[in-house]
């Protein structure tokens, strides 16, 4: 019997690359989407063919810059995901968006076809520190396009960068108060990480300090009025994006389309899934169970305790630090707000 699988797709299109950019993804200014289409397709129908009709609680189109597809594409998509798959009546269907690829005409066409959520990258508030990052829109745009969604009543989250070169904590709550202006229910807020083969990897930036970092999150923490619900997002209740905290929990997922990965479940075997989407092998409990931890403790909800992973967790260590772990009725360990500053320290020792 296989259960439900949410269902990731790529979509690695870009106008441009940004300077902090190390996805998978590229600038193409013509993208085939005859082919991109096709391609998709033809995936899902791969899946479809091994795993039966399945419910799908939640689609993610993520890049990349999705909103640069073509709705008449989105609509075929969306038309043979129904046709293969069961996609639940609340299916939650996001769309991953870049100000300036998306108007309002074609923001309605996305939504006729089935998005209920849009995710924005808007990443500041600053027109100059949009430069800096490489990024082809202004806030004018990143304004505009908020404003659309809103007044579709559209889900909506935006994406946000902090701790660029020159910036301090009190930049940092300076941005959490015009966001807060903005009447947003969820935001990412993403420390900058400088990744080698990128812009911003080949120069020698002058970053804040990691303890300048730390106030920054802890600031963050405190000046949104939403709340923390994994180590980078906010919300309001309610307002979670449900596509990631059901792959954060460890539910099974498909990775659609180049670049995308997934972990499929069938009859209580796991498969990791990579490459092109039709590649995939076994991989064990061990190595699953090490997996949800890895992503479950960066939640707020935290690692369900099954047995598999109790087998896997080093519960002297948790025991003894419970300023950065929390046990919850026997049944969830998850990170304190202090283990959440530390948490890859805190994962490579509770993992026993």
């Amino acid at each position: 019997m296989t259960v439900p699988h949410n269902i990731y797709i790529h979509v690695p299109f870009c106008i441009s690359k940004c300077n902090y950019c190390a996805f998978f993804s590229r600038a193409c200014a013509c993208p085939n989407w005859n082919k991109y289409e096709s391609d998709i397709i033809n995936e899902i129908l791969y899946w479809a063919k091994l795993l039966g009709r399945v419910q799908v609680p939640t689609v993610f189109f993520g890049g990349g810059t999705p909103s640069l597809m073509p709705v008449q594409t989105f609509e075929k998509i969306m038309s043979v995901l129904n046709s293969a798959f069961c996609i639940q009546s609340d299916c939650e269907i996001t769309l991953e968006s870049n100000p300036g690829t998306i108007d309002y005409n074609k923001l309605v066409g996305f939504i006729n076809a089935g998005v209920n959520r849009l995710s924005i990258g808007v990443q500041s508030l600053d027109d100059n520190k949009l430069k800096f990052l490489g990024r082809r829109h202004n806030v004018t745009d990143a304004m505009t396009l908020i404003g659309f969604a809103h007044k579709l009543n559209l889900r909506t989250s935006a994406d946000f960068i902090y701790g660029l070169p020159g910036e301090t904590t009190d930049t940092v709550i300076q941005l959490c108060k015009k966001i807060n202006s903005i009447g947003l229910t969820h935001c990412s807020m993403y420390e900058l990480t400088i990744e080698p083969n990128t812009p911003f990897g080949k120069m020698n930036l002058d970053m804040p300090s990691n303890d300048e970092m730390a106030n920054m999150y802890n600031a963050i923490y405190e000046t949104l009025n939403l709340t923390r619900y994994e180590v980078s997002n906010y919300s309001a209740p309610g307002n979670e994006c449900r596509h990631n905290a059901n792959v954060w929990d460890g539910q099974p997922y498909i990775g659609i389309g180049r670049g995308a990965a997934g972990r499929i479940l069938i009859d209580e075997q796991w498969y990791e899934q990579r490459g092109a989407g039709m590649q995939f092998e076994k991989i064990s409990n061990t190595d699953r169970a090490t997996e949800r931890v890895i992503t479950g403790l960066r939640t707020k909800r935290g690692v369900y305790l099954d047995t598999d992973v109790q087998k896997i967790l080093n519960m002297q260590y948790v025991h003894a630090h419970p300023e950065l772990l929390n046990i919850t009725n026997n049944e969830r360990i998850s990170a304190t707000n202090r283990g959440m500053l530390v948490l890859d320290e805190v994962i490579l020792n509770t993992v026993g």
